[in-house]
């Protein structure tokens, strides 16, 4: 299926060459002159290799048919991080290059989706928010100004991230997968 490059999101798959390629990163670019252009990082789902290709905005790219499938994260240990798809309670390992950095999101029961092609699983993809709890944070300093600054704070599973000066320790808050930043406080 051909799509535009600039529509491509971190966990689609591309086929370039006859191999297939998993997004790491995509990121638009729009020069106040010239051609805008969609820059992305991937690695060849074959042997691992990171690749990083840039495309005009409105260029066709092959989007590979994968299957995707909805699944629950149940625990991770040496051979990898384990899934179950609720349907069927049919268990799939995945390998830690696979899930990358981002294992630190991985908690009991969060539902993500994994394509799989040929029964392995290549790419993984995170729902688009998740809700963490700050463990550590500055105080608040009085007379800040709530509008523009904000402070350091480290969540519940190790990420860190920047907060507005009214959130203490303890506080629950919705924080962006893709680039790590704050979204508001949990309504919960």
């Amino acid at each position: 299926m051909k799509v535009i490059a600039s529509s491509l999101r971190k966990g689609n798959v591309v086929e370039m060459d006859g191999k297939l390629y998993a997004v790491l990163k995509a990121e638009n670019f729009h020069p106040g002159k010239g051609t805008p252009t969609t820059s992305v990082d991937m690695r060849r789902i074959s042997d691992g290799v990171k690749v990083a290709e840039r495309w005009r905005t409105t260029e066709m790219v092959e989007k590979a048919s994968v299957d995707e499938r909805e699944y629950d994260f149940l625990y991770s240990d040496g051979e990898g991080h384990h899934f179950m798809e609720p349907a069927t309670y049919e268990q799939i390992t995945v390998t830690p290059d696979v899930v990358g950095d981002d294992d630190v999101f991985l908690s009991e029961g969060i539902k993500v989706y994994l394509k799989t092609f040929e029964g392995v699983c290549i790419a993984l993809e995170l729902p688009q928010k998740v809700t963490v709890e700050i463990t550590e944070t500055e105080p608040v300093v009085k007379g800040q100004t709530a509008s523009s600054s904000y402070k350091p704070a480290t969540c519940s599973n190790g990420v860190r991230v920047m907060v507005p000066p009214h959130i203490g320790a303890g506080t629950r808050i919705v924080i962006n997968t893709e680039d790590r930043s704050y979204v508001e406080r949990a309504r919960d």
